[in-house]
């Protein structure tokens, strides 16, 4: 049996190689990346793969007894589309709309013409056409007719409302982008307390850059967002800040699997339920419960309230980022001070 010479010394070699390179560290990071493709692909899937209306905040004008009867008999629409409520009158409803606390309206004629269906365009245009066809079944199965009115309109260039959520997006990658930079540039956990506020005076710095830039391609460049620009510079610095900082907490507390798990918050459980595609009432419970929460979606609706809606509705998604970057700031802090105290020699005892 003929042998050649080096084989076997040759594959063993290797084997050594694979062996160094796949050590234990390499192994659960790996396996880490592998957790976070699949659940990628469940949360983006699950958030977005059936879409359905639930429970969408709805009005319902009438004269008289008949507006409590037409929102019974909306509530009572098989898979509770609809969360209606009675409201005084045209007016009221314009209103509520405008403070972003119904999505749309149903303003029934008392002399039996054409009802008036009121949507907002701007909150979402994939909700709004949804109410258009809701609504239009059952006042075809009624008998009756109804006209869409849409009181805060998307702008024409922004195609189904999906620019102030890309937007936002843009901002939270560059939020957690240039934090990892610095964590592997110098270090996933800083040494002190100074590098540590040098981090966030880095990122703060950087936040207000990208969220001029953002504000300005959006609004002035490519005319896809009305609304103020400064408002939306802003907020992009808020977000990019809330999003790095965050970032920066969670590397300052896991080093550099906090990467991964700013991923997890904000690209997988954040963007699918952000209401970028399909705003809230469209999303399922668990998804339409954590938007709100996190910075894709507090951003997302901020943003749409500034370009549609004169700015109304924005308290809880401001103060939700500004946490989110409190939070950041005192976490990466107290990390890095924790461990500058750690790593710190004792002194040597004194003689006598």
């Amino acid at each position: 049996m003929s042998h050649t010479p080096g084989t076997g010394t040759r594959s063993g070699s290797f084997l050594g190689e694979v062996k160094d390179a796949v050590t234990p560290r390499a192994t659960l990071l790996v396996l880490g990346v592998i957790a976070l493709q699949l659940l990628f692909i469940a949360s983006y899937v699950g958030a977005l793969h059936d879409p359905k209306p639930k429970d969408v905040p709805f009005g319902v004008v009438a004269p008289g007894a008949a507006a409590a009867q037409t929102a019974d008999r909306l509530e009572g629409l098989p898979g509770s589309p609809l969360d209606p409520r009675t409201v005084a009158d045209a007016r009221s409803a314009r209103d509520l709309i405008g403070d972003r606390e119904i999505d749309g309206a149903l303003i029934v004629d008392p002399a039996g013409g054409p009802d008036t269906l009121l949507v907002a365009s701007g909150g979402g245009t994939v909700l709004a056409g949804t109410l258009e066809s809701l609504v239009a079944g059952i006042e075809r199965a009624e008998g009756r007719t109804v006209r869409t009115v849409d009181v805060a309109p998307a702008s024409a260039q922004d195609f189904d409302g999906l620019s102030s959520f890309y937007v936002v997006v843009g901002w939270c990658v560059g939020g957690y982008l240039c934090a990892s930079i610095l964590a592997i540039s110098t270090g996933a956990r800083p040494a002190n307390t100074r590098r540590a506020a040098i981090r966030l005076l880095v990122m703060a710095l950087v936040s207000a850059v990208g969220g001029l830039g953002g504000a300005v391609i959006v609004g002035p460049v490519l005319g896809a967002l009305p609304g103020s620009v400064a408002g939306l510079w802003g907020l992009g610095a808020l977000i990019t800040f809330a999003v790095g900082a965050a970032t920066l907490a969670l590397q300052g507390l896991f080093g550099i699997v906090g990467i991964g798990l700013a991923i997890l918050l904000v690209v997988i459980a954040g963007n699918p339920s952000a209401g970028g595609a399909f705003p809230l009432p469209m999303l399922p419970p668990f998804w339409k419960a954590i938007g709100p929460a996190l910075p894709p979606g507090a951003g997302t609706w901020a943003a749409r309230s500034l370009a549609y809606f004169e700015g109304n509705a924005m308290t809880d998604a401001l103060l939700t980022l500004a946490g989110w970057a409190l939070a950041g700031i005192v976490v990466t802090m107290l990390a890095a001070a924790l461990r500058h105290r750690r790593r710190e020699p004792e002194p040597p005892a004194r003689a006598g």
